[in-house]
């Protein structure tokens, strides 16, 4: 190039040129050093530093943060969606903004239950005695919607609406179906569920040790009962006992105020801290003949009952998934590091789209298990399948949900440290793993490896 085609040149340079920005460059970096760095590199890489530059300034529309990524809400009917919605408002509004303060202080906040009445979706598929009537599969939604923002308050529905009005709604007569269902629709008489013992959790279908014989017109209750929701405030305990005298399980609604009955707070625990659980100590407890269930004759017939709630704990371990994923994922368009947001990380988007990945699966799979249950075809494996696979997945992503939060997953303000420590009841309550594995492994291959 001549001399005065590069004066020329130069020139033109100079007019585009900024020299107040580059006056401010040279204090940073030696310009005479950069230039001739730059004068050096190959046209390609000069293509990707031009790159990496403009992307740094560039614009990006942030997509929309949804869990549902392939659109399954969509397929309730428009009233089912409204309802989803509105308990989505519910739980955005009325609990997001409270539930952290909540948990850490291992109390229930009692002054929701009013606010959660008017939503009228407790006791969702159950048909008269004031109940909706709707589907499982909304039900399901519901659940998921519920713990997607917090799993104790789930459980503290799930408790109510699942555990005790079904069993009164399964095995109760007409008559306690009357009396006890529309308040507790209403949220004006709340109900808990006790099975589970100090010393028997997987095994009571055959090792029941709470006890219940008759006398003339009451029964006498002897026995413990351990972690059981809602038992510290409610108004009635679903208590299941074995006769002593035909070795039968039968089931009883306890009312607190019945002599020998008495409800102490379980403290201490790292998961669903809102959630109140009880050891639940019967001492001779005299209950009417009146409350004991009258269709409840054995342990079958409580099985009619796990069978819905572990279906609906399978929603609740998408919804505390969907929750750590979301979070996550908003998480990844707000932090920055390296000059830009960690969501434009290969590594971070890998994990990203894993976790997408099984909170995908684990929707379709409970999707389809609550049309099973709408079409009258849920089996006690179909439940335990879904229960075993969501209960494994959820730890998965919330684990990998804490990962991409760094050292600020710990921290309970981030949300994320409340769903890794929720997660570990979920897997555990309404049958571990192991139990109901062997549910699965019974129906599929024909033998029972129960011990």
């Amino acid at each position: 190039m001549s001399f005065f085609k590069k004066l020329k040149s130069t020139a033109t340079l100079l007019k585009e040129l900024d020299l107040d920005a580059i006056a401010r460059l040279s204090q940073k970096v030696d310009l005479k050093k950069m230039v001739g760095l730059v004068s050096q590199m190959k046209e390609e890489d000069l293509q990707k530093l031009m790159k990496v530059m403009s992307g740094g300034t560039r614009e990006h529309k942030v997509p929309d943060i949804d869990g549902d990524f392939y659109d399954l809400s969509h397929l309730l009917s428009p009233e089912e969606r409204e309802v989803q919605l509105r308990v989505r408002e519910f739980m955005n509004t009325t609990i997001r903004p409270i539930v952290n303060e909540y948990w850490l202080r291992d109390e229930f906040p009692h002054q929701i239950v009013p606010e959660m009445a008017k939503l009228n979706v407790c006791g969702l598929t159950y048909h008269g005695y004031g109940c909706p009537g709707k589907s499982a599969l909304l039900e399901g939604f519901l659940a998921m919607e519920m713990a997607r923002v917090d799993a104790s308050i789930s459980t503290f529905f799930g408790v109510q609406s699942g555990l005790a009005m079904g069993s009164i709604y399964y095995c109760g007569s007409e008559e306690q179906k009357l009396q006890w269902l529309p308040p507790m629709q209403k949220l004006e008489v709340i109900g808990a569920f006790g099975l589970t013992e100090p010393e028997v959790g997987s095994a009571v279908a055959g090792g029941l040790t709470t006890t219940c014989k008759r006398q003339g017109d009451k029964w006498i209750l002897n026995g413990q009962k351990k972690w059981i929701g809602n038992a510290t405030f409610s108004d009635l305990t679903i208590i299941w006992a074995r006769d002593v005298d035909d070795g039968n399980v039968k089931g009883f609604i306890v009312e607190k105020h019945f002599p020998g009955f008495r409800a102490e707070k379980i403290r201490g625990k790292m998961a669903l801290r809102i959630v109140q659980n009880a050891l639940i100590t019967l001492t001779d407890c005299e209950v009417p003949e009146s409350h004991r269930l009258q269709n409840a004759n054995g342990f079958r017939d409580t099985a009619k009952v796990l069978r819905m709630t572990r279906a609906g704990v399978a929603w609740q371990a998408v919804g505390c998934a969907r929750g750590a994923y979301e979070s996550a994922l908003k998480y990844t368009h707000e932090r920055h590091q390296f000059g830009r947001p960690i969501g434009g990380f290969q590594m971070v988007q890998d994990l990203l789209v894993e976790m997408l990945s099984n909170l995908t699966a684990m929707q379709t799979m409970v999707f389809r298990l609550s049309q099973l249950q709408d079409e009258g075809k849920l089996t006690d494996e179909h439940a335990s399948l879904a229960k075993v696979f969501c209960t494994l997945r959820t730890r998965d992503i919330v684990s990998h949900a804490r990962e991409l939060f760094g050292g600020n997953g710990i921290l309970i303000e981030h949300d994320i440290a409340r769903f890794v420590a929720d997660a570990e009841a979920i897997y555990s309550y309404e049958g571990t793993k192991e139990i109901n594995t062997l549910i699965v492994g019974r129906a599929i291959t024909g033998q029972s490896a129960f011990v």
